[in-house]
């Protein structure tokens, strides 16, 4: 999970995992979010774990790579991946359970809208 702007679809996705078992959240340091989505996380890694280990759902945060892979999951002693439908993990030797994306919420939508208003606030401004 990158969690770069944490919306209600990862609530659902995080309350469902909690009824599998234990909750560990593998976050994407900013540096991953960099190099495999283009830019740096409006938070940085410590105050996205913060906020994650805040939630009910959550029992544990751990930094993890982009890509899952088998190794990891066994370093980690994790037993099962669940993951949304758009998974793109490398993990064969575990259980993957995934479920579908909340629809008509996504944080890329969250951060195009929220720099259309940012934009617009701008124009305003330098019209006045």
């Amino acid at each position: 999970m990158s969690a770069t702007l944490l919306h209600h679809g990862h609530i659902r996705l995080l309350k469902a995992a909690s009824k599998l078992g234990t909750v560990v959240v593998l976050l994407s340091s900013d540096n991953e979010i960099k190099e495999h989505k283009g830019y740096l996380p409006e938070l940085d890694f410590g105050a996205r774990r913060e906020i994650l280990d805040s939630i009910e759902y959550v029992d544990e945060v751990i930094e993890s790579p982009w890509v899952i892979s088998n190794e990891f999951m066994r370093q980690h002693g994790l037993d099962v991946l669940v993951h949304g439908e758009d998974n793109a993990n490398l993990v064969t030797e575990f259980s993957v359970v995934l479920y579908p994306r909340t629809l008509g919420v996504s944080s890329s939508d969250l951060r195009r809208r929220s720099a259309a208003i940012h934009a617009e606030m701008e124009s305003g401004v330098a019209s006045d």
